[in-house]
């Protein structure tokens, strides 16, 4: 085993219900006095974005909003996001929502200074020094959904529109300085939803166990991420106003997000390209592709999942570990196949063709080939 790495963990967190109202602190903390809010537009006319939008008036930060943000944003979203940004004088982003918001957010943020087009930014290398790092505005992150832990990341997921292929932008200052987790802001997410992204959450610490890649702290924090899924996820689905079983669905979601640094693997290698081409819910698509992933690494991560079985109180070992993923998705409503999704199998070749370029295939146990990526699929549609 190679026992080098570059690591690097989140940021100051305020964690807690009602913490939404030290947002104005946040900002001064953060030196922003006429942020933008960014978020999608499923969430801009909703109670919590008022309620946002009131505090932040309240304070003096003006009542600024970005909402034309899609479910997977793309970088007609992110020209539009970095005009507001401009016209309106802003000088700093507050990013507010699920994955879509967050990542958009931290995208204007990070474009508004920028000279080149953003896929000049892709995380490839070294492109990342390619930024004017001082031209990069501050950022604050309040998360509404328990999933995707953009919150904590360093780089944001943007679809190219005309392509359909998802590109993983990346930057160290795209992390957010502060992020403000409230529980009370996830209580109203739909049942799809709730196990939709907590499901992410789930898929984020698998694949960091998973990977070959040496960082023992994301090891232990991915470990406790699933745990923390497996026991509160239920609760969080069944009652949606379980503070408690909220909670913990947010520290598992900035869990996984921390623990991949470790690497990602194959069920996001397939995700990306289905959410770009299908439109897909990211966090429902990995969890579909994850018991057909699990068998083809089995060789490799066996005798690891024997350990988290037995911290996850699953009896069987890997064999174990795998049963109960596909009960848990079973209970919580997620398709047991992508066609379900409105996935044809006849796209396999073009999913093929991109899946084999995303950068998660390098964290995978097993080394990703077009063969076993269409085995994958066809298992999968």
């Amino acid at each position: 085993m190679n026992l080098t790495g570059n690591w690097s963990y989140p940021t100051s967190v305020k964690f807690g219900a009602g913490r939404i109202k030290e947002l104005p602190a946040a900002c001064a903390q953060a030196g922003i006095t006429r942020p933008l809010l960014v978020t999608d537009k499923g969430l801009a006319n909703l109670p919590i974005t008022a309620q946002v939008l009131d505090i932040m008036e309240g304070a003096g930060l003006g009542r600024g909003i970005f909402s034309e943000v899609d479910p997977n944003p793309n970088e007609k979203n992110l020209d539009a996001g970095v005009a507001a940004y401009k016209s309106g004088g802003h000088d700093g982003v507050i990013a507010f929502g699920g994955g879509s918001g967050l990542d958009l957010g931290k995208m204007v943020a990070f474009m508004a200074g920028q000279s080149r087009l953003v896929w000049d930014y892709e995380d490839v290398d070294d492109w990342w020094t390619r930024a004017d790092a001082d031209a990069i505005a501050p950022i604050i992150a309040v998360p509404t959904t328990a999933g995707t832990g953009s919150e904590v990341g360093r780089a944001s997921v943007i679809t190219n529109s005309a392509t359909h292929v998802k590109k993983i932008i990346f930057h160290p200052k795209v992390m957010p300085e502060v992020v403000i987790c409230d529980p009370e802001l996830t209580t109203g997410m739909p049942k799809f939803i709730t196990a939709g992204t907590g499901l992410d959450a789930f898929a984020h610490c698998v694949e960091a166990f998973s990977s070959p890649n040496y960082h023992p702290m994301s090891q232990g924090m991915a470990l406790e991420g699933m745990r923390l899924v497996k026991d509160y996820l239920p609760r969080a689905y069944a009652d949606g106003t379980d503070l408690e079983a909220r909670a913990h669905m947010m520290s598992a979601a900035m869990m996984g997000a921390t623990a991949f640094q470790k690497g990602l693997g194959a069920i996001h290698a397939m995700s990306h390209p289905v959410g770009a081409v299908f439109g897909t819910h990211h966090g429902t698509t990995n969890a579909v592709c994850m018991p057909a992933v699990l068998q083809l690494n089995a060789p490799e991560i066996r005798d690891r999942f024997r350990t988290a079985a037995a911290y996850l109180d699953i009896d069987g070992g890997f064999d174990g570990f795998c049963a109960f993923v596909q009960e848990f998705n079973d209970a919580l409503g997620i398709p047991r196949k992508l066609s379900e999704m409105g996935v044809e199998a006849e796209r396999i070749d073009d999913l093929v063709a991109e899946a084999i370029q995303d950068p998660s295939c390098g964290g995978n146990p097993v080394k990703l080939t077009k063969e076993n990526l269409r085995a994958l699929y066809e298992a999968s549609i």
